[in-house]
């Protein structure tokens, strides 16, 4: 959830059915980085496992949480993944200095919240956010949210209270400095829901994993280092076979060339 495409992300994982890639933002325009429409879904064994959600100017609480939640449940459903990584970008917020969306700390962390629901593994990262304070709020805000705690609205004192917080009088919230229009009507948003749900139609589910056991600590054999060679304790006689250079690379000193 970020207000530029994950394009990074998903191009790393383009053309395999490993990681599916899902990515919320603003498309069109011209803004960057210029990808993430509905057409880009992935190739190869990947095909169907990158879904875009590219969203207009103005995008609130409301129509965020329907297309987030709507969607992840299909992705949950059918994908079925072991793990999640969740990317909060706080550019999607109301007030940054580079996003154009409308949302609140609360239709921010919501989206963490649904997703802990699930009950599979959860890693939940930051990312971009060019109103410093407001990237502060929305990271303690959900990393609360993870924790299940409840913050006091008032920001405590600390060494930069006064330099950062007196935006939104030291509260622990997100308010806009200029209302966007939402350009993403009721139709457009059910297009692309309807889009989304067409090309999820075509995958069954992750594909399977081969599972081991892992066997107790008590079945592993133990061995003193001291009892192997040299070689195979230090990777060679002296720990240097592997640090072989080669004549004509650069190397830092007085011969290095690339200076």
């Amino acid at each position: 959830i970020d207000i530029h495409h994950g394009d990074g992300v998903e191009e790393a994982f383009y053309l395999t059915d490993r990681v599916m890639t899902v990515s919320f933002h603003k498309f069109g325009d011209m803004f960057f980085p210029g990808t993430g429409g509905l057409d880009q879904v992935g190739g190869a064994a990947g095909k169907y496992y990158s879904v875009n959600v590219p969203l207009h100017d103005g995008m609130d609480d409301d129509a965020f949480r329907g297309m987030f939640k709507t969607t992840m449940t299909q992705v949950m459903d059918v994908y079925q993944p072991g793990a999640v990584v969740l990317q909060c970008g706080a550019d999607s917020l109301a007030a940054d200095r580079l996003g154009c969306f409308n949302l609140s700390l609360d239709g921010h962390a919501d989206c963490v919240k649904f997703m802990k629901t699930f009950k599979v593994p959860l890693l939940v990262t930051g990312g971009g956010g060019y109103t410093k304070s407001n990237v502060a709020r929305c990271w303690t805000y959900e990393t609360a949210a993870l924790l299940e705690i409840e913050l006091d609205e008032n920001i405590p004192e600390h060494d930069f209270y006064y330099e950062y917080y007196a935006d939104v009088e030291y509260k622990m919230k997100v308010v806009p400095t200029n209302y966007i229009e939402n350009l993403n009507t009721k139709s457009y948003l059910a297009e692309i829901q309807k889009k989304v749900t067409e090309n999820l139609r075509h995958l069954e589910h992750a594909p399977s994993v081969h599972m081991h056991e892992v066997p107790p600590d008590s079945m592993i054999p133990e061995f003193d280092e001291d009892d192997l060679n040299c070689d195979e304790r230090n990777g060679g006689v002296t720990g240097g076979d592997r640090q072989i250079a080669r004549h004509d690379e650069f190397y830092d000193g007085d011969a290095d060339q690339d200076r």
